[in-house]
């Protein structure tokens, strides 16, 4: 039994629950102004130092599932709205040569896209066709601009390296790269899920991205020489 009012009770605080986006398993989940503000910083300095490139290339590397091709498009739409007209995007997705083809691909980047771009032209390729596993009737065309996103595994090839202003690597735990990529591109991707991770490891073990990132970009942290 109570004698007389009793005060209002307030809410006990709540923990932030808000999902760390390295270890949300939901597809890609949007990354957080803060990441976005780094990638942007990192932009910026790479586009102050003197090049003799018509474009400054920011390749966003890491494994399936990472959440790059997310990053990229975040990073896309605030350069957008801040600049219009001066980002232009590169899908590796688009160069590899079926479910065998990330080493291809790389060779693809360094030889058909990254030195027109740098050149100030446009760069034009044949687009791969999944659905009938080959190469299909469009060509790909992307008009050279000041500044110029790569994404996709493979983004950071030795390769291609000269040609890179700066690199991001990401990576998450597996499980969750995988239930990201199950999620995004279904039923189909399960098959070649392993076949495509081998070639990710003889990629990332001959070719050291992740080593010669300016910003890595970890569950819970971030590092790099970027930020030193």
């Amino acid at each position: 039994m109570t004698s007389g009012p009793q005060p209002d009770r307030q809410p006990d605080p709540q923990p932030d629950r808000r999902p760390d986006p390295q270890l949300d398993p939901r597809p890609d989940p949007r990354p957080g102004p803060e990441t976005v503000d780094l990638l942007i910083g990192l932009l910026e300095q790479a586009r102050a130092r003197p090049l003799p490139s018509a474009t400054t290339v920011l390749a966003i590397d890491g494994p399936s599932g990472s959440g790059k091709t997310t990053l990229a498009d975040e990073l896309i739409r605030v350069l957008h709205r801040r600049e219009p007209g001066t980002a232009a995007l590169v899908r590796l997705e688009d160069l590899y040569p079926g479910w065998d083809g990330l080493r291809a691909a790389t060779g693809r980047l360094a030889t058909e896209v990254l030195p027109a771009l740098t050149r100030g032209e446009t760069a034009r390729y044949a687009r791969w066709d999944w659905t009938a596993d080959r190469y299909g009737v469009i060509q790909d065309e992307v008009p050279a601009k000041e500044v110029t996103i790569v994404e996709g595994v493979g983004a950071g090839a030795l390769a291609a390296a000269p040609m890179v202003s700066a690199l991001v690597f990401l990576d998450a735990p597996e499980q969750v790269r995988h239930a990201r990529a199950m999620a995004r591109d279904g039923e189909g991707y399960r098959p070649h899920w392993e076949r495509w991770a081998a070639q990710e490891l003889a990629y990332f073990a001959q070719d050291r991205p992740h080593e010669r990132a300016d910003l890595l970009l970890l569950p819970g942290s971030v590092q790099g020489r970027a930020l030193r």
